[in-house]
């Protein structure tokens, strides 16, 4: 059913992270799916690239990398089936783009419950459940 299953997740957020990871894995088992781990991260302001040290993005870059490979690494199944990515950019836009792009079957991303400033402002799971071209399975956190 699911072929290619995009995984979103956000590495300041475990907890969430790791109940989104639980159900992407099982889903992936159950359909002998391909998994896509994609982190996105926002861009730097150009007015800080003076105060930082001129390797400072290739040395974030491998960090972050290293973490999603190593969040990767932990999953029940033949890495091979295993791809992981890191963009930069607004994250609703780089999720959709990446699921249109690999052709992902389902996105699952995990989401806070609403509080009052999701419903003034929304949020990029709003955004993406209501533009993915393909399914999207939104996994709840803890109450904030």
């Amino acid at each position: 059913m699911y072929r290619k299953i995009l995984l979103p997740i956000d590495l300041t957020e475990p907890e969430m992270t790791d109940r989104a990871i639980s159900v992407a894995q099982a889903l992936a088992k159950a359909f002998d799916s391909e998994m896509r781990v994609v982190n996105v991260q926002s861009l730097l302001p150009i007015s800080f690239l003076d105060y930082v040290p001129e390797n400072f993005n290739v040395q974030v870059r491998h960090g972050l990398e290293k973490e999603i490979a190593a969040i990767a690494a932990k999953f029940d199944c033949a890495p091979e089936r295993v791809s992981t990515t890191l963009l930069f950019g607004p994250v609703y836009q780089k999720v959709l783009a990446e699921a249109e792009d690999w052709g992902a079957d389902l996105i699952v991303l995990c989401s806070h419950r609403p509080g009052m400033d999701r419903f003034l402002i929304g949020s990029n799971a709003t955004t993406i459940v209501n533009h993915a071209q393909c399914s999207v399975l939104v996994v709840r956190g803890l109450v904030s």
